[in-house]
C-alpha cells in the first residue's frame, strides 16, 4: 500500500472533473498566488501501481440562456469587501460579459461619478434611455401587469395587491438616494418578463425593499406558488445586485463577556451592606481582585481590619469605596487619616452618620488620581446618590470605567460598583471590513456548546478604527473566542446581516390560524422566493432576506424548484448563482435546492432559521457548490420528520400508520445547517456554527424521493463519489458537527413499516467509480475539517473508504468516530482513516455559562468550564466502533481523567453490540504530556452500563510502531479477554486493558434454528475463562457472533441451550495458511453434513464447494492436513474442525480475493434437549502447548516524526504558526521551588536559571530565533535603561518579542517602563515588586491583535501566556524571500 496524491490543477479550470463536480472555476492556490499552480485535493489509499480514476470533462449542451446584465462583478471587490474572507484567494467566478438585448445596451462600462456608479464597470440597467419613469403610488387593491414590451423604471415607493411582469415587460428600480419600497401580496415574473435591481457590473447603491404582505387566511392561492411570494416562472428573469460588502469573517481577538478579559462587574446592595464597602481593581486588566465589607458603623475593630486589608494591596491598584447605610460611627481617626494619605480623600475626615460617600482612586497614586462624591444625609429618606467614577486603560488599550455609588432612596440605602467598558467595544477581525457601515447589524457566532450564545449588535461610527475593526453598540453576554486555541482555530464567525436590497415578509404580532401555533408563539407565515424550471436568468447578489419562509412544504426564503441544470450544462451562458445573501430570522430553511444541479451558493449567511438551512431535497441534486457560506442558529421546524425536535416529533402523527408512536431520537431530531442529500456536491470553506442537531449532514436517499422519484437506480447515491469537501468548520452543534451516514425512509407508512415517509433511516456510504459497486472504490476525502465544542460528536462517519486528513477536533464529547460498512462489511476491502490531525480534550476555551449551556463544572485542571453532555461524560478523542480504521500521524493533547470523568485520547463505542476488527491500527501518533489517559476500555457504571456487550468485550486495536504503548507491533485489548491474553501480555489497570504481541484475527459465526442462543467460546489455554457473546440479530434470519481470536490456537464453543442445527464458520482477516482448531459441543447422537465453499458476497455466487469427510480420530485428522476432514468424539460431544485459510487476502479485505471461505455445518439431532460437554477436550487429545509471544523491547527514544505535521489546524491553511508558551515565576515560586521560568517555541524549550528579565526574539516572517538577552534586574543598577536601549536600538522591525521574568522586578519595582509601548503595550509597564511578568509583543509599525501582557503582583498566580502566533502576515511587511520556519 502507498499514498497517492491526486492533484487537480485549479488555475483557469473551467470544467473540472465529475469527481469534483464543480460547475464553476475553482479558486487558485492558497495565498492568492498569481502564478498557476496546483493543490493536492485527494489523499488516496490505493494499491501500488493502481492509477486513480481519470478526471473527465463536462460538456456544454442545450441552448444558451442568460441575463443582459448577468456578468460577474470584478470591480465591486475592493472597498466593498466582496473578496472572500479567511482564505485569501478569489471565489469561483467566470461569467463572461455579453450584450444586453432587452434594453438595447452595449456592454460598455458605466460612467464614473456618483454614488450609484461607484466601482461599476458595466451597464447600469436604470440608465437605459428608453425606460419609462414610473410612480404608480399606493393601492392595495390594484393588480398590476407589466407586459407587451413595457420597460419601466420605478422611481418611488409603491403598493399593489399583486404584480405580474410578463410578455417581454421589464421593471427596473431607479438607483437614487431616496429609498424605494415595493409592497405586494405577490410578484410573478414569467414569459419573458424581467425584474432588475442593479447589475453585476453596476451594483445598486441606494436602499431597495420588496415587502411581501398578507396573512395565510387571506385570499386564494396562486397555483404552484401559494401566497406571499416572489416567483420566477418559465421565461422569467430575476436580477438583484446590491452592494457586496464582506459577507462574513472571523474574530481576530477574543471578545470577552462585557468586553473585558475578566468580564464586566456590577454589584448593588441595600440593607445587607452596612459600613464601608471596598473593591480592589487591577488597573491593567479591569479585574476585581478583592472585595470586602467593613462595618465601621457598629464594630470598633473593623477599622483595624480595614487598615490591614489595604496594607496587603499592591501599589497602583484601583480602590473603589462606597458607604452602605452608615460607616462613620466607629471609623477611627487613624483609619480616616490613612485613607486620606493613601487615596487623597477630601471628605473622609468629615464623613458623618448615614452620609452617602463614594470614591474611586489609585492606591499610592498622586493627588489627582482620586475622584469622590458625597451627599448630605437629610433624614427624610431620600438624599440622592453620591457617584464617583474614573476611566482607566488596560495594557491592550481597552478603556474601562470604574464607578462607585452610595445613597438613600425612599428610605432604603443603596450602594454598589460597576466596572465596564467606557468608550465602546471594538472588534478586531481577520479581514478588512470597511464595507461595513454604522447602523449595520452583525451577528457573532457562539464558540461554546450552545448555539444560543450567538449575539447580535449594531455598528457604531468609529473614526479611530482600523480597516479590520468595527465598534459595536452593546456589551456581549458571552465569551467569543478570537484565536487559535491549543492548535485548533476556534475564532468566532462574524456575519453582516444588513444589505441594501431587502426582501422581507410583513409579519403579524403573534401566531394565528393554522400556522402551527401549538409549536410557535410567533407568526411563521413569511414571504418566499420560488424559481421554477426553464427560467431565463436568475442571479442574486448583495440581498438581505428577512422574515421569509413558511412552515409549509415548498415555501422557503429561496427555493429552486425542479429547475434541472442551471449552469452551462443546462444552456445557461451565465451560470446561476446566489452570492452574498443575508438570510436571517426566517421561518423555513435558507436555500432549498430541489431537483436542481450546478447552482453556486457563495458568501451567503443563514441565521436564526427553522428547519434544515442549506437544503438538498430529493437526493438526486448534484454538482452544486457551497462556497464560503455561514449558517448558525439553525432551529427545529415541523415540515419533515428530520426537521422536528422531540416535542413536534411526538405530536405530529397524522402521516404515520395506525397508532405508531415515533421514536424522536431515531425517527426525527436531525435538523442540520447543511443537509446534503447527495454526495456529489461541493462544500468549500463553509461554517456550520450552531444547529439544534447537526452542522453538516451527508444523508443518503436509497432512491430519489418526492417529485424526483424514479430518476436514478436504487442505492446510486450511496455509491456516488464525494464531491470536494475542503476547509469547512463545524461547531456549537448538539448532536454532531459533521455526520456522514444514514438515510431517509423512501416508502409510505404501512402496516409493515408504520413510520412516516422521509423519517430518518439507515443507509451506508460506499463510494465507487461511476457509482458502480463493481468498479474500484473512490475514497471520500474530508480535508481540513475543524470541529469544536459539539456536545456529542465532532464528526461521525460510517461507510466504505472515507479519509479524514488535516482535521482538528477539540472540546467535543467525542472527537471522531469512524464506523464501518456493517458487522460484516459488504464493501469488501474498504476501510476508514484519519491522518495528519489534532485532537484536544479540554482546551483553554473554557466557555461561558448561560445561553442554554446545560453543564458547568470543574474541568481536568480544576477550573470551572462548560462541559459536553454532563460533568461525568467520558470524553474521547478518537472512538473506535468496529473497523477496520487507521489512525496515522495524529497528535493528542489534554485528555486528562478526573474523579468524575474518564477522559481518554482513544476510546471505544460504549454499550457496543457489534464486531471490532483486529485490523484497527494506530501508527506515528503523538501523545503529549497533557494526556493523562491514552486508552480506556470502559468500566461498569454510568454511561458504560454493565460494559458487557459483545463489542465491549472484544475491543482491540494494533499499535503498529509502539507510539501508543511504547512496544512496537502490539495489540491493545480489554484486560479480561482471555481469547487474546497469553503469559507475555502486560496489564495496564488504568486502561482496563492489556498489551499483547501475537497474531489475531476474527471468527465470524452464523447460527440458526434456534437463533437466540448465547455462545461461549474459550481458548484451550484458558478454558476456565470463556467469553460469552449474546450475538447481534438485526433483521436477519440467523444469529451472528464475531469474537477476536489468537491464531494458531485451539478453541471450544458451547451454547446455553440446544445446539443450533445450522452453523457457518468464516475465517475473517485470516491470511493464507492461518489456522484455528475449533471444537463445538453437540449431543452425542448428532449427525453432521459439513461443506466448505467460497462465497462471493456481492454477487451471491458460491464456488469451490468441497465436502468434509469423517476422520477416525483427532490425531489422524491433524496428520492428514491436505484433506477436508472433521472428527466427532461422541463420548465427549465435541465436533473437531480445523479452520484454515487457503486463499490469499489483500489489504483490508475481510476475505480472500476469490471470496469468503467458510465451513457450513448442518446437524441432525434427535434430542430437543441441551447438551453439556467437558470444558477442555484438547488436553485429553494431547494438544501441543501454545506458542508464546514475548514482548518487544520498550522504546526509549521519543518518536521525532510522530504526530500531526501542522503546528495548528486553521481556516487559513497557508498561514504558518508558532506555538508560544511563556512561564514566568515570582519570588514566592522560587522560594517554594514550584515552577521554572521558561519560554517554549513549538517543541524547543529555553530555560532561564538566573533572576531577571529575559528577552527572546523571533523573526515574524520566518519564525527563526534572532536574539536572546538576559537583564539582571536584581543587582544591576541601570537595568531599566539597558532594556530601553536594547528594545529601541537592537531589535529589528517585524520582530516577535517574548519577555519572561524570574523575580525580575526587585530594582525596577514601581518604576514606569514606557519602552514596552514600542512592543505593543497601550501604556507604560509598572512592574510589581516580587511579582511576575510575561509579554508576547511585537516591534514594528503594526500592532497585531495577538499581543498579550500579564503583569502579576506578588500575591497573584505566576504569569503564564500561551498563544499561537501567525507568521508572514501582510502587516509584518515581509519580503518575498523570507525563509520558512
Amino acid at each position: 500500500m502507498k499514498c497517492l496524491c491526486v492533484c487537480v490543477y485549479l488555475w483557469g479550470l473551467a470544467r473540472p472533473s465529475p469527481r469534483a463536480g464543480l460547475s464553476q472555476p475553482l479558486p487558485p492556490s492558497p495565498g492568492g498566488s498569481s502564478v498557476p499552480g496546483s493543490r493536492c485535493l485527494l489523499l488516496l489509499r490505493a494499491q501500488a501501481g493502481k492509477a486513480p480514476p481519470r478526471a473527465g470533462q463536462g460538456s456544454r449542451t442545450g441552448w444558451k440562456r442568460g441575463s443582459p446584465w448577468a456578468h460577474e462583478s470584478e470591480s465591486d471587490q475592493g472597498a466593498s469587501g466582496g473578496a472572500s474572507p479567511v482564505l485569501r484567494h478569489p471565489p469561483p467566478k467566470g461569467f463572461p460579459p455579453g450584450p444586453s438585448p432587452l434594453l438595447g445596451l452595449p456592454p460598455a462600462p458605466c460612467e464614473r461619478g456618483g454614488a450609484a456608479n461607484s466601482g461599476a464597470t458595466g451597464p447600469c440597467p436604470e440608465r437605459a434611455p428608453h425606460l419609462t419613469p414610473w410612480r404608480p403610488g399606493h393601492d392595495g387593491s390594484r393588480s398590476v401587469v407589466i407586459g407587451r414590451g413595457e420597460t419601466l423604471r420605478l422611481e418611488s415607493s409603491a403598493t399593489f395587491h399583486s404584480l405580474r411582469i410578463q410578455d417581454g415587460g421589464a421593471l427596473v428600480f431607479a438607483d437614487q438616494q431616496q429609498p424605494i419600497v415595493l409592497r405586494a401580496r405577490y410578484i410573478l415574473i414569467q414569459d419573458g418578463g424581467a425584474l432588475h435591481i442593479g447589475s453585476p457590473r453596476c451594483p445598486y447603491h441606494s436602499r431597495a425593499t420588496i415587502s411581501l404582505y398578507g396573512k395565510a387566511t387571506e385570499g386564494p392561492e396562486v397555483e404552484n406558488y401559494g401566497k406571499k411570494f416572489l416567483g420566477v416562472d418559465r421565461g422569467g428573469t430575476l436580477e438583484l445586485h446590491g452592494r457586496k460588502p464582506r459577507s462574513w469573517t472571523l474574530l481576530d481577538q477574543t471578545l470577552y463577556a462585557g468586553g473585558l478579559l475578566y468580564g464586566s462587574y456590577q454589584c448593588e446592595k441595600r440593607w445587607s451592606s452596612r459600613g464601608l464597602n471596598v473593591r480592589i481593581i487591577d488597573a491593567d486588566t479591569a479585574q476585581v481582585v478583592a472585595a470586602a465589607r467593613f462595618d465601621t458603623h457598629l464594630l470598633a475593630d473593623e477599622s483595624r481590619r480595614l487598615r490591614e486589608f489595604l496594607a496587603t494591596q499592591a501599589p497602583g491598584k484601583v480602590v473603589a469605596a462606597a458607604v452602605g447605610d452608615s460607616a462613620a460611627k466607629s471609623l477611627t481617626l487613624e483609619t480616616r487619616l490613612l485613607l486620606k494619605e493613601l487615596l487623597h480623600s477630601k471628605h473622609i475626615l468629615h464623613l458623618g452618620y448615614r452620609q452617602p460617600w463614594a470614591l474611586v482612586g489609585i492606591l499610592g497614586g498622586g493627588q489627582f488620581s482620586t475622584t469622590e462624591d458625597r451627599k448630605q444625609y437629610q433624614g427624610t429618606g431620600t438624599t440622592g446618590i453620591a457617584i464617583a467614577g474614573r476611566d482607566f486603560q488596560t495594557y491592550e488599550g481597552i478603556n474601562f470605567r470604574v464607578t462607585a455609588f452610595s445613597g438613600w432612596v425612599k428610605g432604603i440605602p443603596r450602594n454598589g460598583f460597576r466596572v465596564k467598558v467606557s468608550k465602546g467595544i471594538i472588534l478586531n477581525l481577520v479581514d478588512e471590513v470597511t464595507s461595513w457601515l454604522p447602523r449595520d447589524r452583525i451577528v457573532i457566532a457562539s464558540t461554546d456548546y450552545s448555539m444560543h450564545q450567538a449575539e447580535e449588535f449594531n455598528l457604531l461610527p468609529c473614526p479611530e478604527c482600523k480597516s479590520n475593526q468595527v465598534k459595536i453598540d452593546g456589551s456581549p453576554l458571552y465569551l467569543h473566542v478570537g484565536e487559535v486555541v491549543d492548535g485548533i482555530d476556534m475564532r468566532a464567525e462574524v456575519g453582516l446581516l444588513t444589505r441594501n436590497i431587502l426582501i422581507q415578509g410583513e409579519m403579524e404580532d403573534s401566531c394565528y390560524g393554522q400556522n402551527q401555533c401549538q409549536f410557535f408563539s410567533y407568526d411563521t407565515f413569511g414571504g418566499q422566493i420560488k424559481i421554477q424550471r426553464n427560467f431565463t436568468s436568475v442571479h442574486m447578489a448583495g440581498v438581505e432576506l428577512k422574515n421569509m419562509g413558511q412552515q409549509i412544504l415548498g415555501s422557503y426564503p429561496v427555493h429552486f424548484h425542479m429547475t434541472g441544470d442551471v449552469d452551462e450544462k443546462g444552456g445557461y451562458e451565465s451560470p446561476t448563482y446566489l452570492d452574498n445573501l443575508a438570510i436571517h430570522h426566517c421561518f423555513s430553511r435558507c436555500v432549498a435546492i430541489h431537483g436542481t444541479h450546478g447552482l453556486l451558493v457563495k458568501d451567503t449567511i443563514g441565521y436564526d432559521t427553522l428547519g434544515h438551512c442549506f437544503f438538498l431535497e430529493d437526493g438526486l441534486e448534484q454538482r452544486n457548490t457551497f462556497y464560503h457560506n455561514l449558517g448558525l442558529l439553525t432551529k427545529p421546524g415541523t415540515i419533515l420528520p428530520s426537521d422536528r425536535n422531540e416535542a413536534t416529533c411526538l405530536a405530529m402523527r397524522s402521516n404515520v400508520y395506525g397508532n405508531y408512536v415515533p421514536i424522536p431520537s431515531t425517527d426525527c431530531m436531525a435538523v442540520s445547517t447543511f443537509w446534503i442529500a447527495n454526495p456529489n456536491n461541493n462544500l468549500i470553506e463553509n461554517a456550520a456554527a450552531g444547529a439544534q442537531d447537526v452542522g453538516i449532514w451527508y444523508i443518503f436517499h436509497r432512491v430519489p424521493t418526492g417529485q424526483s422519484e424514479g430518476q436514478y437506480p436504487e442505492a446510486q447515491a450511496e455509491f456516488t463519489p464525494l464531491g470536494i469537501f475542503y476547509n469547512n468548520r463545524v461547531h456549537s452543534n448538539f448532536k454532531a458537527g459533521l455526520f456522514i451516514g444514514k438515510g431517509v425512509k423512501t416508502t409510505k407508512a404501512s402496516a409493515e413499516n408504520p413510520r412516516e415517509y422521509l423519517t430518518v433511516d439507515n443507509a451506508r456510504f460506499r463510494p465507487h467509480q461511476d457509482a458502480d459497486p463493481v468498479k474500484p472504490r473512490v475514497p471520500a476525502l474530508i480535508d481540513g475539517l475543524i470541529a469544536f465544542k459539539n456536545n456529542d460528536h465532532g464528526a461521525w462517519a460510517r461507510g466504505g473508504d472515507i479519509i479524514f486528513c488535516n482535521c482538528g477536533f477539540s472540546d467535543n464529547g467525542i472527537g471522531l468516530t469512524l464506523a464501518s460498512d456493517g458487522t460484516f462489511p459488504t464493501d469488501e476491502g474498504s476501510s476508514l482513516e484519519v491522518a495528519h490531525s489534532i485532537f484536544v480534550g479540554e482546551s483553554n476555551n473554557i466557555g461561558s455559562q448561560g445561553g442554554q449551556n446545560s453543564y458547568w463544572g470543574r474541568g481536568a485542571n480544576g477550573e470551572y468550564r462548560t462541559l459536553p453532555r454532563n460533568k461525568t461524560f467520558p470524553i474521547r478523542g478518537f472512538q473506535i466502533y468496529d473497523g477496520p480504521v487507521r489512525l496515522v500521524k495524529c497528535t493528542f493533547r489534554k485528555f486528562t481523567p478526573t474523579v468524575d470523568c474518564y477522559s481518554s485520547a482513544i476510546g471505544f463505542f460504549m454499550k457496543n453490540s457489534w464486531q471490532i476488527s483486529p485490523q484497527n491500527n494506530v501508527s506515528q501518533v503523538r501523545m503529549e504530556r497533557s494526556v493523562g489517559l491514552k486508552v480506556f476500555f470502559g468500566r461498569s457504571g454510568q454511561w458504560f452500563g454493565d460494559n458487557d456487550n459483545d463489542g465491549d468485550k472484544v475491543s482491540i486495536f494494533h499499535d503498529l510502531d509502539g507510539s501508543v504503548t511504547g512496544y512496537p507491533d502490539t495489540f491493545i485489548g480489554r484486560a479480561d479477554n482471555y481469547l487474546l491474553r497469553h503469559p507475555g501480555c502486560l496489564t495496564v489497570p488504568r486502561w482496563n486493558g492489556m498489551i499483547c504481541r501475537g497474531k489475531y484475527a476474527q471468527l465470524y459465526i452464523q447460527a440458526r434454528r434456534p437463533e437466540n442462543l448465547t455462545l461461549s467460546i474459550a481458548r484451550a489455554t484458558y478454558h476456565s475463562h470463556p467469553l460469552r457473546l449474546q450475538g447481534v440479530n438485526r433483521g436477519v434470519p440467523y444469529q451472528q457472533y464475531q469474537p477476536v481470536v489468537m491464531l494458531e490456537q485451539a478453541y471450544t464453543i458451547h451454547w446455553d441451550g440446544r445446539a443450533p442445527e445450522d452453523v457457518i464458520l468464516y475465517p475473517i482477516n485470516f491470511n493464507r495458511g492461518d489456522w484455528l482448531h475449533v471444537a463445538l459441543c453437540y449431543p452425542k447422537e448428532a449427525v453432521f453434513t459439513i461443506v466448505a465453499d467460497i462465497y462471493q458476497r456481492q454477487t451471491g455466487r458460491v464456488h469451490n464447494v468441497k465436502h468434509y469427510l469423517a476422520a477416525p480420530s483427532w490425531p489422524s485428522m491433524l496428520n492428514r492436513t491436505g484433506e477436508r476432514l472433521f472428527y466427532f468424539d461422541s463420548a465427549l460431544g465435541y465436533l473437531f474442525i480445523v479452520l484454515q485459510a487457503h486463499e490469499a487476502r489483500k489489504g483490508h479485505s475481510y476475505c480472500s480475493q476469490r471470496g469468503c471461505e467458510r465451513i457450513k455445518i448442518v446437524t441432525h439431532m434427535s434430542s430437543k434437549d441441551s447438551w453439556s460437554c467437558a470444558l477442555n477436550p484438547f488436553l485429553e487429545n494431547n494438544r501441543r502447548p501454545a506458542t508464546q509471544h514475548s514482548m518487544s523491547q520498550r522504546l526509549t527514544v521519543p518518536c521525532s516524526q510522530c504526530g500531526a505535521p501542522q503546528v495548528a489546524i486553521t481556516s487559513n491553511p497557508s498561514t504558518k504558526y508558532v506555538r508560544i508558551q511563556i512561564q514566568s515565576v515570582s519570588r514566592a515560586d522560587i522560594q517554594n521551588h514550584s515552577k521554572s521560568a521558561f519560554i517554549k517555541i513549538n517543541d524547543e524549550i529555553f530555560l532561564f536559571n538566573s533572576r531577571g528579565i529575559f528577552f527572546l526574539v523571533l523573526d515574524a516572517c520566518s519564525g527563526a530565533v534572532v536574539s536572546r538577552r538576559h537583564f539582571d534586574t536584581v543587582s544591576a543598577i541601570n537595568a531599566a535603561s539597558a532594556i530601553t536601549d536594547y528594545v529601541q536600538t537592537s531589535l529589528e522591525e517585524s520582530s516577535v518579542v517574548l519577555v519572561c521574568s524570574k523575580d525580575g522586578s526587585e530594582m525596577m519595582g514601581s518604576s514606569e517602563m514606557s519602552v514596552f509601548t514600542r512592543l505593543g503595550s497601550a501604556k507604560p509597564i509598572v512592574f510589581h515588586k516580587k511579582g511576575s511578568f510575561a509579554m508576547l509583543g511585537y516591534k514594528g509599525q503594526a500592532r497585531p491583535s495577538w499581543i498579550k501582557i500579564l503583569n502579576q503582583a506578588a500575591n497573584q498566580k505566576a504569569a503564564f501566556l500561551q498563544h499561537y502566533v501567525p507568521l508572514m502576515l501582510r502587516e509584518y511587511k515581509c519580503s518575498a524571500n523570507s525563509a520558512e520556519f
